[in-house]
């Protein structure tokens, strides 16, 4: 039986002082409510009802306990009350999980806005360059660069494509001189992010011509933050997606090398554990930051040519 049932129905038979009206009331047939307040009755091991020929009314246990009873369902009611104003107004901590890079150079620029809709949702941005557990770690929205994960209970949805581009300084560049070809990179030194698919081999496609460069790494980074503070000081040729790059090769700060030819793509995505009851602040982050993508046009800008 169910016990919220069994406790609403009492309070209405304490209130109504009939089992007909309190079954009407609860929108039962007689024999039902009968059925809630004997499954009551017998799981206290007390009579709550005493019941005549001419009316219904409370022993004074039953007395003693109606008064219990309005104050479980008054806090149960209090309580589904806040959990439905949270779900319809976002409010309280949400967890989002991202690369250091993604999160400083598209999420933190995005924030103040999303704090302004939003004012009564706390940011917790954990920032990690490998792939954070969302069920174990407690993360509601984590943006991913892979297309599947090992979870089936995880949502995925894809918020854009990007290239993966190889760029110097324009020091360096005049120093070792620019690569023609994939196979010349063989004589230049490389900035390699090791949590690649295979960092050490890079598969370049242009047309029809595919051709597979061994990338041994002059310097060997897990943090694309670190590989681009090395190129920018002229270390070296660094392999990054093009939303980790964009604003420095815009600036002339890195200059693409080997542009016309192709590595595979990257896909973003955003992922979260049920697509099913998500809350409010989950639900308004992942549309704001699909709205940002479509607005900024990211897709297109991480995909051509620069």
């Amino acid at each position: 039986m169910d016990r919220f049932t069994e406790l609403a129905l009492f309070v209405q038979v304490a209130d109504k002082l009939s089992l007909s009206a309190a079954a009407e009331a609860m929108g039962l047939s007689r024999p039902a409510a009968t059925r809630h307040l004997a499954a009551l009755e017998s799981r206290l091991n007390v009579r709550l009802v005493e019941r005549s020929t001419r009316r219904l009314y409370l022993t004074g246990e039953g007395q003693e306990f109606v008064e219990r009873a309005r104050q479980v369902l008054a806090e149960l009611q209090d309580a589904e009350s806040t959990l439905h104003r949270s779900a319809a107004s976002p409010s309280g901590l949400l967890r989002v999980g991202a690369s250091l890079s993604f999160a400083m150079q598209v999420i933190a620029p995005r924030l103040p806005e999303y704090h302004r809709r939003y004012p009564q949702v706390r940011v917790h941005l954990e920032t990690a360059n490998r792939y954070l557990d969302i069920i174990d770690e407690g993360i509601d929205v984590a943006i991913r660069t892979r297309e599947w994960e090992p979870d089936s209970s995880i949502t995925i949805r894809r918020l854009a494509a990007t290239r993966r581009v190889l760029a110097a300084s324009p020091g360096y560049l005049a120093a070792r001189g620019r690569p023609s070809s994939p196979a010349d990179l063989r004589g230049h030194d490389l900035l390699v992010y090791v949590h690649a698919n295979n960092p050490h081999e890079l598969k370049f496609a242009r047309g029809s011509d595919r051709q597979t460069v061994s990338a041994p790494g002059l310097l060997e980074s897990n943090d694309g933050q670190v590989l681009r503070a090395a190129a920018l000081n002229g270390l070296g040729i660094l392999i990054q997606p093009s939303y980790i790059l964009y604003e420095d090769i815009v600036a002339g700060r890195l200059v693409p090398v080997l542009d016309d030819w192709e590595l595979p793509r990257l896909q973003i995505n955003i992922s979260y554990p049920s697509r099913k009851h998500l809350s409010a602040k989950v639900r308004t982050f992942i549309d704001f930051m699909v709205s940002e993508f479509e607005q900024n046009q990211y897709e297109k800008r991480w995909t051509s040519r620069i």
